[in-house]
């Protein structure tokens, strides 16, 4: 099958591009800044290389290429759409790394830049997959299997805040190692099992080599890292997550496979407005929530595995939420 080719080209080529692309990142002190802040321990981390999410997203394109290269002379491509929107997302995490490495510091872009850009990345895909034939406004609600179908006006707008919350909450979760690597490998077999189930190859390939890339990032990010996937990982990540959800036509399956994602956001979120409300108290001890797990002991391998076993549970309830949407 030719999802298992793409996760064995991914899987390989991530591996071989990381034994290249850490020790280069080391020569050019691409380093990561950690936020003063943050867990004190945190600082034993100052200047690991960053921007590793470059190793996965290489790795996933290879892999496309090579295993859907026939659903792209046969004129489908909806899984280089979805590939080129998460693409978009990486390239402004990466700028947002520049920006950071220039400076010495851990803020990049504003939040208005990257807002805006991101915003429009959205609009830009949804029109296209509309275009295209690929994306319809006809919402369908996981388990009950009905479909709400909406103006496109309004369905463009719903994207639009799904999928640019959804790539700042896969961002916010890539806060220790491995945290948003090994969260998001079983979202993606779950995309790779319902694009299997639907008889969707392409979008079956595009989540295999998503798997395989990751599974050979986490040989270097799980603890203690060696690398760090930076934004332009984690925004990749974010873009993957969403897009993936769209052109399966289910975004609101997002919020049962992502719940981890949800929590983080949400989290940050309720300790920024109880910090506002109470004039400077804190509702969590740190945000987002493994900052606050972390501060009452957590380990991180130990967050790793609680947060990655959740997620692999909600994805099977997931599929058994979605495994209607089309008929058989």
């Amino acid at each position: 099958m030719t999802y298992i080719l793409s996760f064995i080209v991914a899987f390989g080529v991530a591996a071989i591009v990381g034994q290249l692309l850490i020790p280069l990142l080391r020569r050019f002190k691409a380093g990561q800044s950690i936020r003063e802040d943050g867990p004190t321990w945190h600082m034993s981390k100052q200047g690991t290389p960053t921007m590793g999410g470059v190793m996965f997203i290489l790795a996933i394109g290879g892999a496309i290429v090579v295993a859907g290269w026939d659903d792209l002379l046969a004129g489908n491509y909806k899984h280089l759409y979805v590939f080129l929107f998460a693409l978009v997302f990486g390239m402004i995490g990466m700028v947002d790394d520049f920006q950071k490495l220039r400076h010495h510091a851990n803020e990049g872009l504003t939040a208005s830049q990257k807002f805006l850009l991101q915003l429009a990345a959205a609009i830009a895909f949804t029109v296209l997959m509309r275009r295209e034939g690929y994306l319809t406004p006809n919402l369908f609600i996981p388990f009950f299997n009905v479909t709400i179908p909406l103006p496109w006006v309004v369905y463009m707008v719903f994207a639009a805040f799904v999928m640019v919350g959804t790539v700042n909450a896969v961002n916010l979760t890539d806060g220790i190692d491995g945290l948003a690597t090994g969260v998001t490998i079983p979202v993606a077999l779950f995309y790779m099992a319902v694009s299997a189930w639907f008889g969707r190859e392409d979008l079956a390939v595009l989540s295999a080599a998503l798997t395989g890339g990751l599974a050979a990032f986490l040989l270097y990010n799980f603890h203690p890292a060696k690398v760090f996937m930076g934004d332009t990982g984690s925004l990749f990540l974010g873009g993957m997550v969403c897009g993936l959800a769209f052109a399966l036509d289910i975004p609101m399956v997002i919020p049962i496979i992502g719940l981890i994602y949800v929590a983080e956001v949400l989290s940050d979120i309720i300790q920024v407005a109880y910090y506002k409300k109470t004039h400077g108290k804190r509702f969590f001890r740190m945000a987002p929530l493994h900052h606050h797990l972390e501060m009452g002991g957590w380990s991180e391998t130990k967050l790793f595995c609680l947060f990655s076993g959740i997620t692999l549970v909600l994805c099977c309830l997931g599929f058994l939420g979605v495994m209607y949407r089309y008929p058989m």
